[in-house]
């Protein structure tokens, strides 16, 4: 799927567009992921809103660099076991709990609830179900999904 079918299938008129940016942490075309967004902020301009989880590597990386760094407004869900920071989605007491693998699931739905659509970026390599299980949230909860694969 090229860029401008991407963005076809994300178009709307909304007062803020939240576009939740997923993928597995191996995934490293940082370029697809700047380009994805300076595209979307082309589209939607301040009305864009970019959504992630907050990992420290891969797509959730990435789509936090760009999106700051060309100005777009951003918001992440990371999971309960972190601590709050200045772009977390929800209040102080939902942080600093003990280390559960399930925060990543709830983190994975709260950002499918929250998003107006998701863009997934996968890395065909990786094993991990993290990403998958983020998608089929946003299905659950009737999001427009794109799926971007990549062969390493």
């Amino acid at each position: 799927m090229n860029k401008f079918q991407i963005m076809s299938r994300l178009k709307s008129d909304p007062e803020l567009m939240k576009i939740a940016i997923v993928g597995s942490r191996i995934y490293e075309n940082k370029r697809k992921i700047r380009d994805m967004i300076f595209k979307l902020k082309q589209t939607f301009g301040d009305k864009l809103e970019i959504v992630s989880g907050g990992a420290g590597a891969g797509a959730d990386k990435y789509a936090k660099k760009y999106a700051l760094e060309l100005g777009v407004k951003y918001k992440e869900f990371n999971p309960a076991h972190t601590v709050k920071n200045l772009y977390s989605a929800m209040n102080e007491n939902y942080y600093s709990k003990p280390y559960h693998t399930s925060q990543f699931f709830h983190r994975n739905e709260l950002i499918a609830k929250y998003c107006d659509k998701m863009i997934a970026f996968i890395d065909s390599t990786s094993t991990s179900k993290g990403s998958q299980h983020a998608v089929n949230m946003a299905l659950k909860h009737n999001k427009s999904v794109v799926i971007v694969n990549e062969k390493s």
